[in-house]
């Protein structure tokens, strides 16, 4: 198992985020610490305040929105949506294809905040299974036989 698997317990948290009836501080910090690895190697800057503070604000929509922009720089929320008592919220990485060639990752909880950080989990989850290949690399062996070779056509 890989560190940034083991980082990174994407079966718990979704399931604690699906299974939360409202986002805490303490749910946040989570996520924050689970799923996250720009906050904590950018140390105190502008965008991690600003995050903080929203956090401290219980602003936490905006905190998700704005997590997911620090820490998913390719990623854009697609769609966010209100459907018989639940949010929708997609995110994508080519917004501008129509919904049926797109590959977005969706999700969807009763409050707002815990859908967008559903959302990134998932998408985060997909990252770590996406960077760790199928089939094991192997360098090959040079051949002791091979000699490179220059070759000089002015003549």
């Amino acid at each position: 198992m890989t560190a940034a698997l083991r980082r990174l317990d994407p079966p718990s948290l979704s399931q604690r985020l699906r299974a939360a009836p409202a986002m805490t501080r303490p749910l946040m910090h989570d996520v924050i610490d689970h799923a996250c690895r720009r906050i904590p190697s950018l140390g105190q800057n502008e965008r991690t305040t600003r995050i903080m503070r929203l956090i401290d604000a219980e602003a936490w929509a905006d905190a998700a929105l704005a997590l997911i922009e620090l820490e998913l720089p390719l990623w854009q929320v697609r769609r966010i949506a209100y459907d018989e008592g639940e949010w929708h919220c997609a995110l994508s990485r080519e917004r501008e294809l129509p919904d049926w060639l797109d590959a977005a990752v969706e999700a969807r909880h009763a409050d707002l905040a815990l859908a967008l950080l559903s959302a990134f989990v998932e998408v985060r989850a997909l990252a770590v299974d996406v960077s760790r290949p199928s089939v094991p690399s192997v360098r090959p062996v040079p051949d002791p036989l091979y000699e490179p070779l220059g070759c000089d056509n002015s003549g």
